[in-house]
């Protein structure tokens, strides 16, 4: 009896378990990335103007740097990826460390743990920022690096400051997270 087009369910089948492994990964690379923001919702023409007064800005950068956090990382990390593109070392060696982002920061379903202890989301995301910078100013694309990561700030806070908050709303956990920081 000839079985054409069956799949096996067997255990010890090795394209099983490779086809299984590929199954988790693509669940957590989406787990992963449902925390960012919907670009749409970042970049809404509407959702813009000047801000009235300091205070204002000063809030809204603080809401906005919290509420897209994942959305400006990876803005950053892209205009980085886009200063090393004639630097074929520093980028071999921003792709090893997009990797450690990926697993650190990115792709992290459950919270940080090292020596027993929960570590910060926000404190993963500079510490990998520093390391980052660290790393490539290592591989000798210094003025690139700066250019990038400085262009990459600018990119943030005008958006940030712009960025109206009176539409986007924040979990309850993230909204507590929020006013810790804010209180101290």
């Amino acid at each position: 009896m000839t079985t054409y087009g069956t799949i096996s369910t067997s255990p010890n089948n090795k394209n099983n378990n490779n086809l299984e492994y590929i199954s988790r990964a693509r669940q957590t690379i989406k787990a992963g990335l449902g925390t960012r923001r919907p670009w749409k919702l970042m970049f809404n023409h509407r959702s813009f103007n000047v801000p009235t007064a300091v205070t204002a800005a000063v809030s809204r950068l603080r809401f906005n740097l919290s509420y897209f956090r994942m959305n400006y990382a990876t803005v950053a990390l892209f205009i980085l990826f886009l200063s090393l593109l004639w630097h074929p070392i520093s980028l071999i060696v921003f792709i090893l460390i997009m990797a450690a982002w990926l697993f650190l920061y990115f792709l992290r379903d459950q919270p940080l743990v090292l020596v027993g202890h929960v570590v910060d989301d926000r404190v993963v995301l500079v510490v990998m920022a520093v390391i980052t910078v660290v790393v490539l100013l290592l591989t000798h694309a210094t003025v690139n690096i700066m250019v990038a990561v400085s262009v990459g700030v600018v990119v943030v806070v005008v958006h940030a400051v712009f960025r109206k908050t009176e539409n986007l709303y924040l979990d309850e956990e993230e909204e507590g997270l929020l006013n810790n920081a804010a209180a101290s």
